[in-house]
């Protein structure tokens, strides 16, 4: 492709609104957001406990940042690996419950790094259809098959397992969901997917990212919510949205962490994390352990706020169950028109367009935080009642 085809397919974009642009932000402040020196209110942040501005968290990297260098200089296998990784490691082990942890450098490495060094060609993985892009990757870099369930369909997932173990040619049965669904808000069911993985003996990995710190009631995730034992289930997560630091990891037995360690191509190929996001990566588990209760309390009176006054202006946000609350435009052209009637009104929540959405789909992804008002919802929702008079 040459830069004259560059053109034309940027054209292309441009032509179907899909063409995307980036928008700066010049200084955040709890849900508020400066953008070329105009104040707006952030409805698209994944902060949900606005961890990223505590001040003990800022306070352990500024700590850390004295005594240690910012970059880490290599990866883990050579002199990349500090004593703040393992410790970092060892914390999000004792808090998911788990034997063993392994930190990646970002949520979307550690997908691409789990699934294809956890699986052969001998294996068929069985994906929601509605997984996150970093899983579905995950699964096309691995050399293993694939099978894609209706979403949230267990009867269809079961009647997919019942084929699989009769396929001689496959020795491994692996299932992989998300927990919380990021542009539905809805929430996988993990008592019934745990028990088709019991009765098929199909090895089972969660990508906890957007569950991490909201659910459960001392914000262990997904398992945590559904009283689930994590014992030989694969926890995905993510420091960078509840938690509000940075990074990825892998949570489950000390077999698997090893196996990761050696074969994972995202952790193995990279330089490390900085150790001064492991530092505050454990400040950060350490407050929503100990000291998050009350900020989650927050964050669910936020979201029920919200979720009941959009469905009181009659507006489709499918089957929300968490602070992600989509609110249904069509077309891409509608959301975007939309988003820009909210950004006029210094509310900033962006339009979702394909691919992340599908065309008839396209929407606003409201993402609720603690850090929210009363005031800052009531706008939104003032706002959105008048687009429909």
């Amino acid at each position: 492709m040459n830069v004259k085809e560059f053109n034309n397919e940027l054209n292309c974009l441009k032509k179907q609104n899909l063409l995307r642009e980036t928008v700066c932000i010049n200084s955040s402040n709890g849900s508020k957001i400066v953008i070329n020196g105009k104040t707006y209110t952030d409805f698209s942040s994944n902060d949900y406990l606005n961890l990223s501005q505590h001040p003990a968290i800022i306070s352990a990297a500024s700590n850390a940042l004295k005594k240690k260098n910012l970059g880490s200089g290599a990866s883990r296998l050579l002199s990349g690996t500090y004593t703040s990784h393992e410790r970092l490691e060892k914390r999000i082990a004792s808090f998911k419950k788990t034997d063993a942890a392994l930190i990646f450098n970002t949520g979307y490495a550690a997908n691409i790094g789990i699934i294809p060094a956890l699986t052969d060609n001998e294996t068929l993985i069985f994906s929601d259809e509605l997984n996150h892009a970093s899983i579905i990757d995950g699964t096309r870099l691995s050399r293993a098959g694939l099978k894609v369930y209706r979403h949230c369909d267990m009867e269809h997932l079961e009647s997919l397992l019942e084929k699989g173990r009769t396929n001689k040619k496959i020795n491994d049965l692996m299932i992989i969901t998300d927990t919380v669904f990021s542009m539905d808000g809805d929430i996988a069911p993990l008592k019934e997917i745990v028990h088709l993985s019991e009765k098929y003996n199909a090895l089972l990995m969660i990508d906890d990212a957007h569950a991490t710190g909201v659910l459960g009631g001392t914000g262990r995730g997904g398992l945590e919510h559904f009283g689930i034992n994590p014992d030989r289930i694969i926890q995905m997560g993510t420091l960078s949205k509840a938690m509000g630091c940075y990074g990825g990891f892998a949570a489950g037995t000390k077999e698997m962490a090893d196996l990761l360690m050696n074969k994972a191509r995202s952790f193995i190929y990279s330089t490390s994390l900085p150790p001064v996001l492991c530092d505050a990566g454990i400040k950060a588990i350490d407050i929503i352990d100990h000291r998050s209760k009350a900020l989650r309390n927050k964050l669910w009176k936020n979201r029920e706020r919200l979720f009941k006054g959009l469905n009181g202006l009659g507006f489709d946000t499918l089957d929300s169950k968490t602070p992600i609350i989509p609110v249904i435009a069509g077309s891409a052209d509608d959301a975007l028109k939309m988003a820009k009637r909210l950004y006029r009104n210094r509310i900033f929540v962006p339009a979702i367009r394909p691919p992340t959405v599908s065309e008839n789909k396209c929407r606003l992804r409201f993402s609720v935080t603690a850090g929210h008002t009363n005031e800052d919802i009531d706008h939104v929702l003032e706002c959105l009642e008048k687009t429909k008079m």
